[in-house]
């Protein structure tokens, strides 16, 4: 099965844009910034699909900060805030199993990420600008 391909085309149908595709690294990124979608990226890592989305980079790390982002997570229906492996990058992150993913589940996702950028775009501002 070719997992890129299917994900590629649900991606046509769900009207987004690859920006960017590395084949043999399985990675694409993909944008519907009309939705808050910048420079996804969609990581093709059989067994399962990952998907990041970069939000903003913590300046001034606070425990207000750190408390917010973790309350809200209880919020995010799919996928959640993480940090990066430097512990200063805020990523939307979600895990998806490739085997039996469907169109839906994957615009579930991206749904869920679009929500967040919407409703949760002043907090965001704020704590970039910390």
């Amino acid at each position: 099965m070719n997992y890129t391909e299917n994900i590629k085309e649900y991606l046509v149908q769900l009207d987004y844009t690859i920006t960017h595709e590395k084949e043999k690294e399985g990675i694409l990124v993909i944008q519907k910034e009309e939705h808050g979608i910048k420079n996804l990226v969609l990581g093709i890592a059989p067994p399962i699909l990952i998907v990041e989305q970069y939000i903003f980079k913590v300046e001034n790390p606070s425990h207000e900060i750190f408390k917010s982002l973790l309350k809200k997570n209880r919020d995010i229906v799919h996928g959640a805030f993480v940090l990066d492996h430097t512990g200063e990058k805020v990523i939307f992150r979600d895990t998806l199993q490739i085997d039996t993913l469907d169109i839906e589940e994957l615009e579930a996702t991206l749904n869920s990420l679009s929500l967040l950028m919407s409703e949760y775009a002043e907090q965001i501002i704020k704590f970039s600008k910390y």
